[in-house]
């Protein structure tokens, strides 16, 4: 019986929609609550471009998705209404505007919305506790572009936002939108259903095209992140113009086709809504590309927009996952009893009656088309579209009032509820709509799975054959699926097997398929990811093309290199020849040479530089913390040991030479054993320096990953670059005094000049140094321990060639110069 009685009202309707109705004041109600609602009613707006005012924004083309939607949501609030049990006693208003597609007409709705209640102004204060805005609630919108902006006003308010149709990820986060809810399942759910069902049929070369908006944009992002990971490979991404007018847009639809054509996929996964679904499906039967596999979703599955495109059976097989949704029992004959009823004058003269109690200043909805369809015009919708999503937006609201009001079954308080207290209920409670419990997560989603559903072509009739379902598992009921491509069972892959050692590397930007590539040294192919070569840890190394990671060799210099030995045999010489020196100063101590070159204070300094010369081994062999900070302590003590006696003898001959009158005063400092008094304080002078350097920054063992491919190297590494210059500057100091006070000494002819040996060594020293510092400060290899060897002999040989050979060849060869006259 109750198909007929349908019938006769589509065909009554029909033959009454002549002259205009009164559907567009049916979406405005007063009520105890009023629950604000945001639709899409039109779409296209006018002259959006050209706005050059802030004036109104109008749309010329009704949408009937939108409609069949609002009415859905009238629908749930009527029943709520004439419920006993959910709310008695109260009732509930509602406030339903066009979103018109646009982010500038939603965000002017939103902010009626948020006026306060009997006003048109929104109060700014600094706790908004007490604050009443005109709604408690709002349904909607549709689009996860307009939610992403609402979301963020509404939840500064916490006031309950429920979408029937926004899926996009991004909304799923808590933190930015606590109190944006959705009766659809996000695009993650989707996305991993579509990767899952690519994987069924084998299908992992593939094109994706994604409309250039927050849903479509949103969803690929994510089914690209998901794809690799079901081993997946994307020939082609591209976008789809949301802006259809813009002289642009065909050659980029034009040119998304050829890119297809040139990849050659034959499957196609879509993620956009209906109109650029309709823009793309006509230019590619216009263009003729052969027949693909279309994987859609519930955006544009169940649209006639795209479904009444002439030759539409020519785009070849059309699969999609649409959300699992039940019946809305009595919608249909509500929307039928609707459309008669907005004929009828009486019923016309009540609506707007109810509409001036809503504040008839504020906006309209904007919904004048809707004057002037009739029942005929939304039938085909009306039988198709999910109403489902928004019957349950709506009763989660009442549901969550009803347990703030404290309700009975039979009658609800009269009390002042404010919106954000709503959410609290929203969140940990179920409720059941229709028999069926609902609930939302931890995302203030709702999971109810999706079903698989195939285009259908019967004599140019279209029927939606479900073949398959997703809940956390995959079935298909492979039997149902008739492919219409010129393979029954269509392919598309493009895999090549890559050898161990070998990762995949994608050729072009464009292309999925790709060449198989050595890993490069000091990585390594893992097999649980062939598309990445995998770093190997820091103290490990891999050679190219490898399947592990070797542990690395300690890197230092070694007591049994030719290098090493080599440095151990010079240092043996020069040890050699310092005790040589000091064994013959020791036999002629007593002799003018030996006594005007200073003479004990030669032996100690001869001692000195023996350590000195010995302190080489302290470079080679493994290092650690103490021998690094060893070596540059034992090396300053040792030169300022020597260094202290020629200042000893520099200021001796200074007094002598250029203050003779003051000689015989201070002369006394210098000599006997005042001056191992002064030595004794220089030493201690720089034994404080060196307590410095430690507390400072001593140097310190540095494991060094990245100078050597297979090896660790082990260096000593400076800390603090001002103590090591404190340290070794005094020794510097010393040196230089001693140049100033001997440099332009002059003797006769018939003299032996000590001074001159002073200068020359002194002045080695400083070109040794030179070279030193700028070679130690970049060098960073084991040759960092050969050129601290270098720079310690060269000094030693340095100060022996200058200062001590030559008296020892005095002594040994011409003992007949070795007179008191002559020094």
């Amino acid at each position: 019986m109750m198909v007929p009685d349908l019938l006769l009202c589509l065909s009554f309707g029909y033959a009454a929609a002549l002259k205009p109705t009164c559907l567009s004041a049916q979406f405005r109600r007063p009520g105890d609550y009023i629950i604000g609602g945001l639709f899409p009613f039109g779409m296209d707006t006018i002259n959006l471009t050209a706005r050059a005012e802030p004036t109104l924004v109008v749309c010329e083309r009704l949408f009937v998705d939108g409609l069949i939607w609002a009415l859905g949501m009238k629908f749930a609030i009527d029943q709520i209404n004439n419920s006993t049990s959910l709310l008695p006693g109260v009732k509930l208003g509602y406030d339903i505007y066009d979103t018109c597609f646009e982010p500038l007409v939603t965000l002017q709705t939103s902010l009626l919305f948020l006026t306060r209640n009997g006003t048109s102004g929104i109060g700014v204060l600094c706790n908004y506790t007490d604050y009443q805005p005109r709604v408690t609630a709002v349904i909607g919108p549709h689009q996860s572009d307009l939610c992403l902006l609402t979301a963020k006003l509404f939840s500064f308010f916490l006031i309950p936002q429920v979408s029937y149709k926004a899926s996009s990820e991004k909304l799923s986060n808590t933190d930015l939108y606590p109190s944006f809810y959705r009766t659809v399942p996000s695009d993650k759910n989707l996305v991993e259903a579509v990767a899952l069902l690519l994987n069924k049929f084998g299908w992992n070369w593939i094109a994706t095209i994604a409309s250039d908006d927050e849903y479509g944009r949103g969803a690929q992002e994510l089914f690209l992140s998901t794809a690799g990971n079901h081993s997946i490979c994307i020939a082609f991404e591209g976008l789809i113009p949301t802006d259809l007018t813009d002289s642009k847009a065909k050659n980029q639809l034009e040119d998304t086709i050829k890119l297809i054509n040139k990849t050659k996929v034959n499957i196609i996964v879509l993620f956009a809504f209906s109109q650029p679904v309709q823009a793309l499906l006509e230019h590619s039967i216009r263009m003729g590309l052969s027949k693909k596999v279309w994987i859609g979703t519930e955006a544009w599955m169940l649209s006639n927009i795209a479904a009444s495109i002439p030759n539409i059976q020519s785009i070849g097989t059309v699969l999609g996952f649409i959300m699992k949704a039940g019946t809305v029992p009595g919608f249909q004959e509500y929307v039928a009893d609707l459309f008669t009823s907005v004929q009828q004058d009486k019923f016309c003269q009540e609506s707007r009656e109810f509409q001036h109690l809503m504040n008839s200043d504020t906006l309209d909805t904007h919904c004048k088309e809707c004057d002037h369809i009739s029942l005929h015009n939304v039938s085909s919708t009306l039988s198709r579209l999910l109403i489902q999503p928004v019957f349950v937006a709506v009763y989660s609201v009442a549901h969550a009032l009803h347990r703030a009001l404290g309700c009975t079954h039979q009658a609800c308080p009269k009390a002042s509820i404010r919106s954000w207290q709503l959410l609290h209920f929203m969140n940990t409670f179920p409720f059941k709509v229709n028999g069926q419990s609902f609930r939302f997560d931890q995302s203030h989603g709702t999971n109810t799975g999706y079903k698989l559903i195939l285009w259908s072509w019967t004599n140019s009739t279209l029927t939606y054959l479900p073949v398959g379902d997703y809940e956390e598992s995959l079935s298909i009921d492979k039997s149902q699926i008739q492919f219409h491509t010129a393979d029954q069972k269509p392919t598309s892959e493009c895999f090549r097997r890559c050898k161990p050692g070998q990762f995949r590397r994608i050729k072009g930007f464009h292309l999925c398929c790709y060449d198989c590539t050595d890993c490069p040294e000091n990585t390594f192919w893992s097999s649980k990811d062939s598309s990445t070569c995998t770093s190997c840890p820091e103290h490990q190394w891999a050679p190219g093309r490898s399947t592990r990671c070797y542990n690395r060799g300690e890197r230092y210099l070694f007591w049994n290199q030719p290098l090493t030995l080599a440095l151990l045999t010079l240092m043996s010489i020069t040890v050699a020849l310092t005790c040589l020196a000091a064994v013959i100063f020791l036999k002629n101590l007593e002799t003018p040479l030996v006594q005007a070159s200073g003479g004990k204070l030669n032996l100690f300094a001869l001692f000195m530089l023996t350590l000195l010369c010995l302190s080489c081994c302290l470079y080679i062999g493994k290092p650690s913390d103490d021998l690094c900070m060893m070596q540059q302590i034992v090396y300053a003590l040792c030169l300022n040991g020597c260094f202290s006696t020629f200042l000893i003898k520099s200021l001796e001959i200074t007094l002598v030479t250029e203050f003779p009158r003051c000689a015989p005063t201070f002369l006394r400092w210098l000599t006997q054993r005042r001056a191992w008094f002064l030595v004794a304080l220089s030493l201690l002078t720089e034994c404080l320096l060196c307590f410095c350097y430690l507390r400072l920054g001593p140097d310190y063992l540095v494991s060094d990953y990245k100078s050597l491919p297979t090896e660790v190297l082990l260096v000593c590494n400076t800390e603090s670059w001002f103590a090591f210059a404190l340290m070794h500057g005094y020794n510097g100091c010393l040196a230089f005094v001693c140049f100033l006070c001997t440099f332009m000494v002059q003797t006769s002819g018939k003299k032996y000049n000590i001074a001159r040996g002073i200068t020359f060594t002194i002045l080695i020293y400083f070109i040794i140094w030179i070279f030193f510092i700028a070679i130690f400060v970049t060098l960073k290899t084991v040759l960092r321990s050969v050129t601290q060897i270098g720079t310690i002999l060269t000094t030693c040989l340095g100060i022996l060639g200058i200062y001590y050979i030559p008296k020892c060849y005095i002594i040994l060869l011409k003992p007949d110069m070795n007179t008191v006259d002559y020094f």
